[in-house]
């Protein structure tokens, strides 16, 4: 069967996807046929209407350790073979990577986000990210009934509770499954700082399947690996694997001197190559491989019900494999202790929301300019220098506020720690009654204006004392600090947190860094 010059258009933009979504990959490679009788699952709870508001198409990709595909069906025995990893019940999402796409599709990195990092959710109090969809859900299901016998609830090896949702109607399964999705979104979203516009999600079958459709991928060792809790049995250097392999490579996480975070690594590698394998013109061109690929996507891929996967695949038609980059969130701990002695990853939210903020998005001082503009302001942000002195013991104030006022489009001065050079909160221009120390003043709640005659033209500095109650860039759009109840300060460890763990020594600090082309770096 040979493919129309538009079908190979289309399917380089599905592969542009496949790239940048990796996991969900062939999900677009559905597009590239669109005979084909078999589609994507939909979640049609899931609703996102905003497309990239902020600058950046930001999508959700879930990797779930769910042993049902894409329509709620129970695994075969053959397939639970195939995956190695029986038929014990869990409900984790044990990859998270959330996918930055600026608007003009140019670029896309995938952010990685590790299964212990260590939040405190509304709902749910201090856990584990990865755990809170499976909590969510238990909650729909207890609430519906399910879950008070005790013949349907199970504790796998794990320790975790699991309903067995059999026992529940498809509508109330179904509301609990969206409701543990939903959950997962908020808890990255309110992680991050971006608002989540797609969600995609892939069960473990679509790891192997996915695999053996490109016909294996790339990957190299540092050393030999084996390892039974995962099946991990490796040669050190070089090698192409495939079916249940590479759903061992991605999952070890024990024996490896980073724990999660160099399978983190392993999984950006697996994606980097499985991205580049179907790039490649050997997949484009295989009528037979782009089949397996969509067979696989039918079977394991469910995504939001608002998302255009044709007209996204279109607007990525141009990426390469060097456009497509992982990253991997900052952490401050890998060995940190929980609120029940269970070993976490710590984060520091505000350099989370930092970090994230780098990749993709608008130019927050362009965007401001093109506001004020439109507001009718007398003065265009993007030409304001502001600088900003922290006048209190706080760690990390005046970094707080001038993020808050960059956000708003104002170009960041110095940042200057002066403890109790002031005790009220001030604004200063070469003119009190300047339009920029105004306008910078109205922004920061009405602070007082003063002059300062040392001051150039354009040039603000902000004095934070203690008395500040204005905007800071770790708050929310209602003026609360960011995050759940209990969340500690930039730099100080939560109460829910027992212990901090031990700072990260270099090599694990850095994580290697590559793109979707086909240069394979080792890795442990």
């Amino acid at each position: 069967m040979a493919l129309s010059r538009s079908a190979k258009t289309i399917g380089r933009g599905a592969a542009a996807v496949a790239a940048v979504v990796s996991l969900t990959v062939t999900g677009v490679g559905w597009t590239m046929v669109r005979s084909l009788e078999s589609s994507i699952a939909e979640d049609s709870s899931l609703s996102f209407h905003g497309d990239g508001e902020d600058g950046a198409v930001d999508i959700l990709l879930v990797g779930s350790d769910t042993r049902t595909d894409a329509q709620g069906n129970p695994l075969s025995e053959e397939d639970l073979q195939l995956l190695r990893t029986g038929d014990e019940a869990t409900d984790n999402t044990d990859t998270i990577l959330l996918v930055r796409i600026p608007n003009d599709g140019s670029s896309a990195t995938v952010l990685s986000i590790p299964r212990d990092t260590y939040i405190n959710n509304p709902d749910l109090g201090p856990t584990k990210i990865n755990g809170v969809y499976g909590q969510s859900k238990n909650q729909v299901l207890v609430d519906g009934g399910i879950g008070d016998d005790p013949e349907e609830m199970t504790v796998n090896d794990a320790g975790e509770e699991i309903i067995d949702d059999s026992k529940a109607d498809d509508d109330l399964r179904r509301e609990a499954i969206s409701a543990g999705r939903q959950t997962l979104v908020d808890s990255v979203q309110d992680l991050t700082g971006v608002q989540v516009d797609h969600y995609a999600e892939i069960g473990l079958l679509g790891f192997v399947l996915l695999t053996d459709a490109v016909g294996g991928v790339e990957v190299c060792l540092n050393e030999p690996v084996d390892e039974p809790l995962s099946g991990a049995n490796f040669p050190a250097g070089p090698q192409t694997i495939s079916g249940s392999d590479a759903l061992s490579f991605v999952r070890q996480r024990h024996d490896l001197p980073a724990g999660d975070l160099d399978r983190i690594v392993r999984q950006q590698v697996y994606m980097s190559q499985l991205a580049s394998r179907i790039l490649s013109t050997g997949t484009l061109t295989d009528p037979g491989k782009l089949q397996a690929l969509n067979s696989a996507v039918s079977r394991s891929l469910v995504i939001d019900q608002n998302w255009d996967v044709i007209d996204f695949a279109v607007q990525l038609q141009n990426i390469s494999g060097d456009d497509v980059s992982f990253e991997t969130i900052p952490v401050t701990a890998i060995d940190a202790t929980g609120a029940y002695g269970e070993s976490v990853v710590t984060v520091d939210k505000n350099e989370v929301h930092r970090f994230v903020a780098g990749f993709g998005g608008v130019d927050a001082a362009a965007a401001a300019s093109e506001e004020a503009k439109a507001a009718g302001l007398d003065v265009d942000p993007g030409q304001v220098t502001v600088d900003v002195v922290n006048a209190t013991w706080m760690d990390g104030l005046a970094d707080d506020v001038q993020q808050a006022l960059t956000g708003g489009g104002y170009v960041p001065g110095e940042l200057l720690s002066e403890p109790e050079s002031a005790t009220t909160s001030q604004v200063f221009a070469a003119s009190a009654t300047s339009d920029e120390a105004e306008q910078v003043s109205e922004a920061l709640g009405g602070l007082p204006i003063q002059s300062d005659f040392s001051l150039p033209p354009g040039a603000v500095r902000v004095v934070i004392a203690e008395d500040y109650t204005g905007p800071r860039a770790s708050m929310g759009a209602e003026g609360e600090q960011a995050g759940a109840e209990g969340e500690a300060p930039e730099g100080e460890n939560p109460d829910w947190v027992q212990a901090s763990g031990s700072e990260l020594p270099p090599e694990i600090a850095e994580r290697p860094k590559f793109d979707a082309t086909q240069n394979v770096p080792c890795v442990n």
